[in-house]
């Protein structure tokens, strides 16, 4: 049956007439169904039993969007139907039979677990902006206070390194544009946060990490002694700007020097724009010629910048630069590295904006380091408030994938400013794995 409300046709079906295929709409309030979407197409006899158990009137469904009819009318179905039209599709005695629905009880769970999962999210981006802070501290103290810069940054490696190190998976998660004006320092700790989750997964030790970790923080030390007009330069660099920016190398080694840096952190400094096939600079070294820990750093440091160019109109979304890294510039990288660093990322890294098998659009959020296919997505809802929205675990919703990826400047603005695509893309991590035990009801 059609009803027309204003000049949009909405059909209602009886829940006899639920078929596999039918593209339906629980007029519900998210808790009140065990489905992780309000609106979907219904994909097995599992979803058809649940739905019917939430004892509904009627049900709104899309013809357009339905791979399926609904099945015929039983005998005085459609006049059931009809009279029901006008009236609550969910009238108390209904709400009490859902509340008690075991399956409600466990997405009522499920959304304290969400609940947990927005607050460590929360924790990760305090722990962020302090960091950064310390970050921007150091820069800025390096020169007059180099043993207390040297100190301090080795505080924040060695707690860094600290959590890496605890038993347990890792979860790289996306932060919020909360930054401001200050992306050279974001920039820093996101190498070293990158850095950091490579080495882990290569086995790195802890001496090696705390090294590898003062060596990304420091790599880019030189550029305190370049212009600004020339780092903050969103137009293309003359021939003589660009020889002055490379030059950052070598003024960052001297001023590493200074402040005491053992060899094995300094090598990082002088070496994180050479590349194993000789392509890189200052020295256009090779192979075994760079420190393992450069060559680390090369590749976060290449990523990062991918993402976060100095004109925000050339970067690349997360997806798009881990791609060309592998297709175009595989031969710069040791292999090894290079295929950890995209194995822990995911094809889907942080940042990534995508749409799912449903039609859905959503945000990639996080990446659990062992389970990288299986990110997690925030996703875009009209029916429930942004502050609430879903993050969904795609590995604990089988019937859930990515279909692609878009830019964000090919979303809907209504989605564009629900979703908040980052202007910059900035990761930090965390060890507990709050969707462990996540296990919904239902996949819709």
């Amino acid at each position: 049956m059609a009803v027309m409300s204003g000049s949009t046709e909405a059909h209602y079906i009886h829940p006899d007439q639920l078929r596999i295929g039918l593209y339906i709409h629980l007029d519900l309030s998210w808790m009140d169904h065990p489905f992780s979407f309000s609106s979907f197409k219904i994909r097995n006899e599992g979803q058809i039993a649940q739905i019917r158990a939430l004892k509904l009137a009627r049900i709104r469904y899309s013809p357009e969007r339905s791979d399926a009819e609904p099945a015929p009318v039983q005998a005085g179905g459609s006049a059931e139907v009809a009279a029901e039209a006008s009236a609550p599709a969910h009238d108390e005695e209904t709400a009490a039979t859902v509340v008690e629905d075991p399956a409600i009880q466990a997405k009522r769970d499920r959304a304290a677990r969400l609940k947990a999962r927005r607050d460590l999210f929360a924790r990760c981006e305090r722990d962020f902006m302090r960091a950064t802070h310390t970050v921007k501290l150091v820069a800025q103290n390096v020169i007059n206070k180099p043993e207390w810069a040297k100190e301090e940054t080795t505080v924040l490696v060695g707690s860094l390194v600290d959590k890496l190190l605890v038993d347990g998976d890792m979860a790289v998660n996306l932060m919020a544009d909360r930054i401001g004006g200050e992306d050279v320092y974001v920039h820093s700790l996101n190498v070293a946060v990158l850095s950091l989750m490579l080495a882990r997964e290569q086995g790195m030790g802890r001496e090696e990490l705390v090294s590898l970790g003062l060596g990304a923080f420091f790599h880019d030390i030189g550029k305190l002694d370049v212009p600004p007009k020339v780092l903050l330069k969103q137009e293309p660099l003359t021939h003589a700007e660009n020889l002055l920016l490379r030059e950052h190398v070598v003024f960052g080694s001297k001023i590493g020097a200074r402040i005491g840096l053992t060899p094995e952190v300094l090598s990082v400094i002088a070496q994180h724009h050479e590349h194993v096939d000789g392509s890189g600079y200052p020295r256009g070294a090779t192979g075994e010629r760079i420190t393992l820990l450069a060559k680390i750093v090369a590749i976060a440091n290449t990523y990062d910048n991918l993402c976060n160019p100095a004109n925000p109109q050339r970067a690349m979304t997360p997806h798009e630069a881990l791609a060309l890294m592998y297709a175009q510039y595989r031969n710069r990288f040791e292999a090894a590295p290079l295929n950890t660093f995209i194995r822990c990322l995911g094809v889907y890294p942080p940042g990534t904006i995508v749409v799912l098998n449903n039609d859905a659009f959503g945000l990639v959020v996080s990446v659990n380091s062992s389970r990288p296919l299986k990110p997690d997505v925030l996703v875009y809802d009209a029916a429930i408030p942004k502050e609430n929205a879903i993050i969904l675990s795609l590995e604990q919703e089988p019937e859930i994938q990515i279909a692609r990826t878009l830019r964000p400047g090919q979303l809907p603005k209504t989605i564009f400013d629900y979703l908040s695509p980052r202007k910059r893309v900035a990761y930090f991590f965390d060890t507990p794995n709050p969707t462990a035990n996540d296990n919904p009801a239902a996949s819709a």
